[in-house]
């Protein structure tokens, strides 16, 4: 005797196949291992923070060899790099609850008002998010097995998008990915070295992404409207 009929039946069966594309499947990354992450095509990913470089104000001259350095350095690379631009809103709550703090020790009432009046003005600019930008620098280093970086790197956004919904994932995958990575892991680093001391030469400090890092940028991508924030891949 079945427990259920078969309306019943068809709405489980509904149910599943609706829970097969979910964001999770979605997503081309695999996991994320301390500061490297993993794609489900196989590749390693790492993140570089860089600063900005403001090459105006420096003369001629230097602006000439800080250029000829940067070209030296793009050049002397062997393998693709992906740069992504991200303009964020100027998020100022931490700054104004610190000025709150300290306007509200202040004893003489001249300088209290005028520490109010700054804050009030704080307060105006930061209630209207995206008045005020901020730029962030990455450069996102790629490695896959066997050189095939050109070819995976260079797929079309809906390609990977196609790639990552066709891969079904299973534990031999995902335990053959972690050989893969215990294999490769080596090989990133030494590119990621490469391109903070190509980065330095230049006169831009450069870090690599830790997890927390990531796991924030990752969220903040993937997550657009709850950061009013645009990013620019090159």
């Amino acid at each position: 005797m079945a427990l259920l009929g078969n309306k019943e039946n068809k709405k489980v069966k509904h149910g599943k196949n609706n829970n097969v594309y979910n964001t999770e499947t979605m997503l081309p990354i695999s996991e994320i291992r301390g500061n490297t992450i993993l794609l489900k095509d196989d590749g390693l990913r790492a993140i570089v923070k860089v600063t900005w470089l403001n090459i105006d104000l420096k003369n001629y001259d230097e602006q000439l060899q800080t250029i000829e350095q940067y070209k030296r350095f793009l050049n002397g690379l062997d393998f693709p790099l992906q740069i992504l631009i991200r303009n964020n809103y100027l998020e100022l709550s931490d700054y104004i609850s610190y000025m709150r703090d300290n306007v509200n020790v202040v004893a003489n009432d001249t300088l209290k008002k005028q520490g109010e009046g700054y804050i009030s003005f704080l307060s105006d600019i930061n209630s209207q998010q995206g008045l005020i930008y901020v730029k962030e620098f990455y450069v996102i280093i790629p490695y896959y097995p066997l050189e095939q970086d050109k070819q995976n790197v260079r797929k079309s956004r809906w390609r990977k998008f196609a790639d990552a919904l066709s891969g079904k994932e299973t534990p031999e995958k995902i335990v053959e990915r972690y050989r893969s990575y215990q294999r490769n892991g080596k090989f990133l680093d030494t590119r990621i070295s490469v391109v903070i001391e190509g980065l330095r030469g230049v006169g831009i400090y450069a870090e690599r992404l830790g997890l927390g890092d990531i796991i924030s940028l990752m969220f903040k991508e993937y997550n657009p409207d709850s950061h009013k924030d645009q990013a620019t891949i090159v």
